[in-house]
């Protein structure tokens, strides 16, 4: 066979090798599609979710690197996943108004913890805000679907939004400062989880460590699934809350780039 040949032939069973890793996981990215479009609203197109996991898919199979040693289902599914919040974001499909009422939540949440000196409870979190405990449960459910099971915060050192998922191991930038930044954000996350009341640690943990759907998480703990959506809202906020917090008060500045050097 000429040296020619050789290639053309090579280069087929690289296309065919492709093609089988991509089918292969074809099913993931409906999964992962399924699972965000279950908490978004009726509007929304499943089918637009899944073009963009694929082209996550597409995306992760062109940069994977073998020499790092990990599995690539476990490296594309956050490709996969973070394609598709991407296209969520541009889409801009949250309203408005909801995004305001997020605003004041997380604004009452945190006037509420510098005053008590701890987390406040569903019904002061309801009387702070004007509303009786059953219209504030109600915007938790509605507040749910603007998280996705994204927890993002501002970043304390550009002023720039930050998806804490990207600090989780495998993360493409495996440098020492990205390994020491992930470490140092892990540590952080398990020490605000601990501090979360008992049902709101017990559903974060089945949702996304479990992967447990939400009505999954119900039967689990023998509640509804619009409870567990209520219940996983107000986690988010008391997470993202006292990350920023304790971001802000100066924890982990030491890692940032110019800070010290």
């Amino acid at each position: 066979m000429t040296k020619r040949g050789t290639q053309a032939y090579t280069s087929w069973q690289e296309n065919e090798e492709r093609d089988r890793i991509l089918l292969e996981q074809l099913p993931q990215v409906r999964y992962l599609a399924r699972r965000i479009h279950e908490r978004l609203p009726r509007h929304v197109p499943l089918e637009d979710l899944v073009h963009a996991g694929v082209i996550g898919l597409i995306d992760a199979l062109n940069k994977f690197d073998q020499s790092k040693h990990v599995q690539f289902g476990s490296y594309a599914k956050f490709r996969i996943r973070g394609a598709i919040l991407d296209s969520l974001r541009e889409m801009d499909w949250g309203p408005r108004e909801l995004r305001r009422k997020a605003r004041r939540v997380e604004e009452a949440h945190r006037k509420l913890s510098l005053n008590l000196s701890r987390a406040p409870s569903e019904n002061e979190m309801a009387t702070e805000l004007g509303m009786a405990l059953r219209e504030f449960q109600q915007l938790l459910g509605e507040l749910d679907s603007l998280e996705v099971g994204s927890l993002r915060i501002e970043s304390p050192w550009d002023g720039k939004e930050q998806d804490l998922c990207d600090y989780l191991p495998n993360a493409p930038d495996d440098t020492p400062f990205f390994r020491c930044l992930r470490s140092e954000m892990k540590e952080l996350l398990t020490r605000v989880i601990g501090e979360l009341p008992e049902k709101e640690h017990q559903v974060l943990a089945l949702y996304y460590f479990e992967e447990l759907t939400m009505k999954e998480v119900g039967a689990v703990l023998g509640i509804g699934e619009s409870r567990v959506s209520q219940i996983h809202s107000l986690a988010v906020v008391r997470l993202r809350s006292r990350l920023e917090e304790m971001l802000g008060s100066g924890k982990g500045r030491a890692a940032s780039p110019g800070m010290g050097s």
